[in-house]
């Protein structure tokens, strides 16, 4: 079996795409410093903090396939951060290259995102940047294969508090009222993670993608507004919808992007979980998660 090592397969988007290699038959191996929420019989978990480089060194060893979802993914706790958010998100990634190159994987995949090039974006924006140049610069002089992968919003019913669909939608369920600091008007393209899983391990499988910077975001814009009014029309118009109009600190308001030479190929699902959907999945996730069954 061909071995893939997630790092930070625990988490928000790691843990889809390690489950969608264990559904391709990839001998999956789980790296975090916390055990995983969603254990899966044919993946195995190792402890591993990315900041020790032996320890990743020793996981890396016999792998064909890396991914690196692992570090700080909070925009707004990076503002806050900007040490942590260095250490983990470049520091980090380098001790994965550098094992990543000595043992001759066969490709490295970089979980980015579509910040990397924004002038918004703060310190995490910059984090993401820097350590794109750097798997660029381990290519170039060790011929490390890569693809990296710049992700926009990525929604789904295992998301958390640092993710800002999960924060809309349990502001809804637990207070009854959701509150956004913008205007409402910023525009969003929303995928779930499960089609963003897919499209993750499919560029593992094909060589066309070796070398290259591809996008993955959904393929509706949507203004934050109207998914705030979608979702008070799911939840039978019981919630309330503020928009403070205050500055969104290091948020774009309706794209990312910012001109650069380095262009990215958008890779779209088809098909895919059609938002409302996904939407009503994850409602019902979270208001378990506050609310669990007595059965």
């Amino acid at each position: 079996m061909t071995r893939a090592i997630v790092f930070g397969g625990s988490g928000f988007i790691g843990s889809y795409v390690a489950d969608q290699l264990s559904q391709r038959g990839y001998d999956v191996v789980v790296a975090n410093i916390r055990e995983t929420p969603y254990p899966n019989a044919d993946q195995t978990f190792v402890r591993c903090d990315i900041m020790e480089p032996d320890a990743v060194n020793d996981v890396i060893a016999g792998a064909e396939f890396v991914f690196n979802f692992a570090g700080l993914a909070d925009l707004d706790e990076s503002i806050h951060e900007p040490r942590l958010t260095m250490q983990l998100n470049v520091l980090g990634n380098v001790h994965l290259l550098e094992a990543a190159r000595t043992h001759g994987v066969r490709r490295f995949v970089y979980a980015s995102s579509a910040y990397a090039f924004s002038p918004k974006g703060s310190f995490y924006g910059i984090s993401k940047l820097t350590s794109e140049k750097l798997v660029e610069e381990y290519a170039e002089r060790f011929g490390l294969s890569y693809t990296i992968i710049r992700y926009g919003s990525v929604y789904g019913e295992r998301a958390d508090h640092h993710n800002g669909m999960y924060r809309l939608l349990r502001q809804a369920i637990e207070n009854g009222e959701i509150r956004h600091q913008g205007s409402g008007e910023e525009v969003r393209e929303y995928i779930h993670a499960a089609d963003a899983a897919k499209l993750s391990v499919d560029v593992i499988e094909d060589d066309k993608f070796a070398g290259e910077h591809v996008i993955l975001t959904g393929v509706e814009r949507l203004k934050i507004k109207d998914l705030m009014h979608m979702i008070r029309e799911i939840m039978s118009d019981r919630i309330s919808v503020t928009h403070t109009n205050e500055q969104y600190d290091g948020h774009y308001t309706v794209t990312p992007y910012s001109f650069d030479p380095n262009m990215a190929k958008k890779l779209v699902p088809n098909p895919y979980i059609d938002m409302g959907q996904g939407l009503v999945s994850c409602i019902r996730h979270i208001h378990e998660e506050l609310h669990p069954s007595t059965d």
